[in-house]
């Protein structure tokens, strides 16, 4: 057991240095893409860990958690393009102009989210099993034609923003800066979401994934506890789109299409769902595949594909799983 630990903190120690030393190291090879690439892994990673909580933790199988990523993106985008066109965004009962100041835009993009997956939460949790999986599905397609059909956002086009959001003390611009500031949100991240699975809310909701008729004969109201956990999912995801919609000056409805979701699920199982450093083993790695397959063909995903059934085969656990020789939801 001591061994596994062991493994498990060398685990985690080493992706953190790596991804600490990666601009240093993308300095060294004189390739600056690489620090461009690794924050579109720390935020989908941010995204796959928010995933993790309900999905993992929760035995929530969501197919619509792009809806939130998707909504934080959005909320960025929008309050951008009422800055450049200099138009207000609510003229009753208050004025209000867009923003551009990152404190507030990206706390509103995670309220915004929180408040959504409330509310797709609230009616999706009254169900189990497909009926659950196919209400979130199509509460993340209501939402991705709602954006296609405003016009006024460009529709199908989406928004291009003229500059990233701005902080007092980070150079959001400085793409160094900017790689710096996704990881220490991935970092806070998970940190809250370890002391929140190893809390008392966490044993509930663990408990409810392996027992649920156990748990409510026990007196626990697992509603209001699986709909929490959906709203801190939601809005990790929220944060997750808003700081995805600065690092490409760029949001269309595309990311909350149902295959965005089916995406994030893929990173859970590929780096092991029910742990918390999985997910950002299973981002990192599809994506550097994803990455490297496409300069030699543009039919990646025929080879991207066999690579994820051989994992899902021998390594039920996930890369994570096979990295430390430890069970799911141990940690």
């Amino acid at each position: 057991m001591r061994f596994i630990k062991n493994r498990r903190t060398l685990i985690t120690g080493a992706s953190f240095l790596f991804f600490l030393l990666l601009p240093l190291i993308a300095s060294a090879l004189g390739d600056a893409y690489l620090v461009t690439l690794f924050t579109r892994i720390l935020i989908y990673a941010l995204a796959a860990v928010s995933l993790d909580l309900i999905l993992g933790y929760g035995g929530m199988n969501s197919l619509g958690h792009t809806a939130f990523f998707g909504t934080g993106a959005y909320v960025v985008g929008i309050l951008a393009f009422h800055i450049q066109e200099e138009t207000l965004f609510l003229s009753w009962p208050i004025e209000l102009s867009g923003s551009s100041n990152a404190i507030l835009v990206w706390l509103l993009a995670v309220l915004f989210s929180a408040f959504m997956s409330g509310l797709i939460g609230a009616l999706s949790l009254r169900t189990t099993g497909i009926q659950f999986i196919m209400i979130t599905l199509a509460f993340a397609q209501m939402l991705y034609y709602l954006f296609v059909s405003l016009e006024a956002y460009g529709g199908d086009d989406g928004i291009s923003l003229w500059a990233r959001n701005k902080l007092p003390i980070f150079d959001t611009a400085d793409d160094t800066s900017f790689y710096y500031l996704c990881l220490g949100f991935l970092v806070i991240f998970v940190f809250l979401s370890y002391r929140l699975v190893h809390s008392h809310f966490g044993r509930v909701i663990r408990g409810a994934k392996q027992n649920l008729q156990r748990m409510q004969s026990l007196g626990f109201p697992i509603y209001r506890y699986q709909l929490v956990c959906f709203i801190i999912a939601g809005a990790g995801a929220g944060l997750a789109g808003a700081l995805m919609a600065n690092q490409s000056e760029f949001v269309s409805p595309g990311l909350l299409h149902w295959t965005h979701s089916g995406e994030m699920m893929i990173m859970v199982l590929l780096g092991g769902m029910g742990t918390l450093i999985g997910p950002i083993l299973g981002a990192t790695a599809l994506l550097l595949l994803e990455e490297f397959l496409s300069v030699y063909t543009e039919h990646w995903m025929a080879f991207l594909g066999p690579f994820l059934i051989i994992v899902v085969l021998f390594a039920k656990r996930g890369l994570y799983g096979l990295l430390t020789g430890k069970e799911v939801n141990d940690e």
